[in-house]
């Protein structure tokens, strides 16, 4: 299996291979420098981080999948872009200060995967809810251990949608994998909400 199908339909093996030949440590200071604090004891993790075997937030998660939207730029998020005094004067303003952390190219080739319906439509079929047919996005599910939690992070060039379902107590909810249960709530937030306020943005071919 070439690692384009392993990666868009989910073949976890392979992922977990990948991280063993990566190795721990230097994944680990990847997902710092792409915006992840919580993976900060490294004798806790081992192969199935890759599976969900360490806690991440969802801002960050999506964050770091902005990285790969920016062809490997990070910039740290910001929750407030302004602020402006009754005159309508800049009290305070956002300023962009982003870092390369991953080769532009690398961040490409994952984009022109996670982007291929056709690579993953094994998985998930042609028409699945992860597909938008109006614009090319690329997106990544994720299911942990009895469907405790299960995410969704989309991108286009230009925006970057996380979804994360679970119970608040942490118990097990219904046995079905995020692209039935999270990605019909990020398809529609995408198609309706987002995507129509921008400009249709390619991926740069890697």
């Amino acid at each position: 299996m070439t690692l384009r199908n392993a990666l868009a339909q989910s073949v976890n093996v392979v992922s977990v291979k990948v991280l063993y030949l990566a190795g721990l440590l230097d994944s680990l200071k990847l997902a710092r420098e792409m915006g992840i604090t919580t993976l900060d004891d490294p004798d806790r993790y081992g192969l199935t981080l890759v599976l969900g075997g360490g806690e991440v937030r969802l801002l960050e998660l999506t964050n770091a999948y902005g990285v790969l939207a920016a062809e490997g730029a990070y910039s740290p998020t910001t929750l407030i872009l302004k602020v402006i005094d009754g005159k309508g004067s800049a009290l305070e303003e956002y300023r962009e200060n982003k870092t390369q952390v991953l080769d532009p190219n690398t961040a490409r080739m994952l984009s022109n995967i996670l982007s291929d319906n056709s690579a993953r439509a094994p998985a998930f079929t042609e028409n699945s809810a992860l597909y938008i047919p109006e614009r090319k996005v690329a997106v990544k599910t994720g299911t942990t251990q009895d469907t405790r939690d299960t995410w969704i992070i989309g991108y286009t060039p230009n925006a970057t949608l996380g979804v994360w379902a679970g119970n608040n107590d942490n118990t097990a909810m219904e046995r079905r994998v995020a692209g039935l249960i999270v990605a019909p709530i990020w398809n529609r937030a995408m198609r309706e909400i987002i995507l129509p306020t921008l400009p249709e943005e390619n991926f740069t071919p890697p």
